[in-house]
């Protein structure tokens, strides 16, 4: 049988960011600004494992496995303290970024597609259609 994935939200990472602090009695350090250096000191880290390495191909499939197990580790940092900030800061990330991602789209939009004849794909007329 093949391993079942655990679905990780933003809303579980949060809540177990706060009891960790809690449990701590690290609240009263955990100011946005405070949290912004912490997570900037973690992107250094994140920086030092490529810094050597020039570029790398996608999947990382000539790194050995601890190295990629120190990379998921950094990354982890990076995350856990954006999504620590972002509570700070009363910003709720999932929205935002999916906001972001809305904003990128206008922004940077696709280019048309275009059938083997160099016309517009059908799905372009309909959509034009559509709009008038």
């Amino acid at each position: 049988m093949g391993e079942e994935k655990e679905v990780v939200s933003l809303e579980s990472l949060s809540k177990k960011m706060d009891d960790f602090a809690k449990a701590r009695d690290w609240e009263k350090y955990h100011s946005p600004r405070n949290l912004l250096l912490a997570m900037v000191g973690e992107v250094g880290e994140l920086s030092e494992i490529f810094q050597w390495r020039g570029e790398v191909e996608r999947g990382l499939p000539d790194w050995k496995e601890e190295d990629k197990v120190h990379l998921g580790e950094e990354l982890s940092d990076v995350l856990l303290y954006l999504v620590r900030l972002s509570d700070a800061c009363g910003v709720d990330l999932g929205k935002a970024a999916l906001r972001k991602l809305e904003l990128n789209a206008i922004k940077y939009p696709a280019p048309k597609q275009t059938d083997h004849c160099g016309g517009e794909h059908p799905s372009d007329t309909t959509k034009l259609k559509e709009d008038n």
